[in-house]
């Protein structure tokens, strides 16, 4: 018998806040965490603008885990702290957290490469990795991030990393969810975290020729579904979620955000970096959410839309509605997070995914910032201007990435929150 999933704790770090309240309040004001880099001097690159987390606080997650003292990889503090945040606002037991499995989102293995450059030019070693002290850090592994979790919790209930590029978050909850539902499990944690802020970042996804080339207007760089889009904004970010099987909440009275209904991934197997521009395999996606959920697309109320704001993937995504959707496609709320955030890469759709549920939660749609002349080619209900009041009982998330790779999320309304 299939289980109920629901969630029961949200830890968000992001550049438009950190933590569940102040990220909530900022996207429904429609506040843009986007402005010019300053991690690192990018003066000699064509973009110079991204989403960065201004306030990250180190030392709550320094002294949870105190092994990353010196840590280079910032997506790696980023995905910390957003565990600690979902773990705190779940409320749940440590005996209870330490039998949940953990699945995780990131994108690439990061290098250090200013470090191996040094070794290679014949540089002497460090005193580190000549014996007696902890090895010098040169890469951070893609499951550095599950390894350090379990290790602070126990999570003997299995872990997974998932590199899929912009699907990764998606598929990290839909996965966690899928394996409570069959019965695998009571408790999960499931999210992603990523930084693609960096020179090799920006600079390898400016030669595809995808980021909006706009460092004077920073805040209105990114556009999903206007007719003036010009690409997307590269930020970075984490976030997390506590998934419990509705039994287990119930049984310790835990507050409950929304309820996971349904899940499904597809790929495209079309072309690296493009969207399949009939929206097929994005439309597969959603139509095999849906029915996993149990409904028709009729029932869907809302669509938080994966709306990067690139020519391709905001057409291809907005063809694939029409074709899963119908004529219903004109009377569902769509929204794009990433107008505010930016594209946190991996971190995305676990960020959204927690926007869908607090949606529901709440009863409010954040907008699409910078939405202002829609494109004629993404005929949908968009919500514009400002947030939108939802009496709605359900929401459709959307993750497409890389490499032609599709997930999609059903979220229902619990009738507790």
């Amino acid at each position: 018998m299939n289980q109920r999933v629901v969630i029961t704790g949200i830890g968000l770090t992001s550049p438009v806040g950190r933590g569940r309240d102040d990220c909530w309040q900022n996207l429904l004001a429609g506040e843009s965490g986007v402005g010019p880099i300053t991690l690192f001097d990018a003066r000699a690159l064509a973009v110079r603008i991204g989403g960065e987390v201004k306030r990250l606080d180190t030392a709550p997650v320094l002294r949870a885990f105190p092994s990353v003292a010196g840590e280079k990889d910032r997506k790696i503090l980023l995905g910390l702290d957003a565990a600690l945040q979902a773990v705190a606002d779940a409320g749940i037991p440590t005996a209870a957290l330490a039998a949940a499995s953990v699945h995780i989102g990131v994108s690439l293995e990061t290098f250090f490469l200013e470090d191996a450059a040094a070794q290679s030019a014949g540089a002497a070693l460090p005193a580190q990795m000549r014996g007696g002290g902890p090895t010098i850090q040169l890469q951070s592994p893609l499951d550095r991030l599950a390894e350090l979790l379990g290790a602070r919790w126990g999570l003997f209930g299995g872990r997974w990393t998932n590199c899929s590029a912009c699907a990764a978050g998606a598929q990290a909850v839909g996965e966690a969810f899928r394996r409570l539902r069959a019965g695998a499990g009571s408790v999960a944690l499931a999210g992603a975290a990523d930084s693609i802020l960096h020179p090799l970042g920006l600079g390898g996804f400016g030669l595809l020729r995808i980021l909006a080339p706009e460092n004077e207007h920073p805040t209105r760089a990114c556009r999903p579904f206007d007719a003036t889009r010009q690409g997307t904004v590269l930020s970075e970010g984490a976030a997390f979620l506590v998934l419990e099987t509705l039994a287990h909440a119930r049984a310790r009275g835990a507050a409950i955000v929304a309820e996971i209904i349904g899940f499904a991934t597809t790929l495209d197997a079309f072309r690296v970096s493009d969207p399949a521009p009939d929206g097929e395999g994005a439309a597969r996606s959603m139509s095999r959410a849906i029915a996993d959920a149990g409904l028709s697309p009729e029932q869907i109320g809302a669509i938080n839309a994966h709306g990067t704001g690139t020519p391709k993937n905001d057409a291809a995504e907005a063809l694939a509605i029409g074709r899963v959707f119908g004529a219903h496609a004109r009377r569902t709320p769509v929204t794009a997070n990433k107008s505010m955030t930016g594209h946190m890469i991996a971190a995305s759709g676990a960020f959204e995914a927690a926007v869908s549920a607090l949606t529901l939660h709440t009863g409010w749609l954040p907008p699409t910032l910078n939405l202002t002349h829609p494109d004629p080619l993404c005929d949908l209900d968009h919500v514009m201007g400002a947030r939108r009041l939802y009496a709605g009982d359900t929401v459709l998330s959307n993750s497409f990435g890389f490499g032609g790779q599709n997930a999609s999320l059903v979220f229902r309304r619990h009738p507790s929150t």
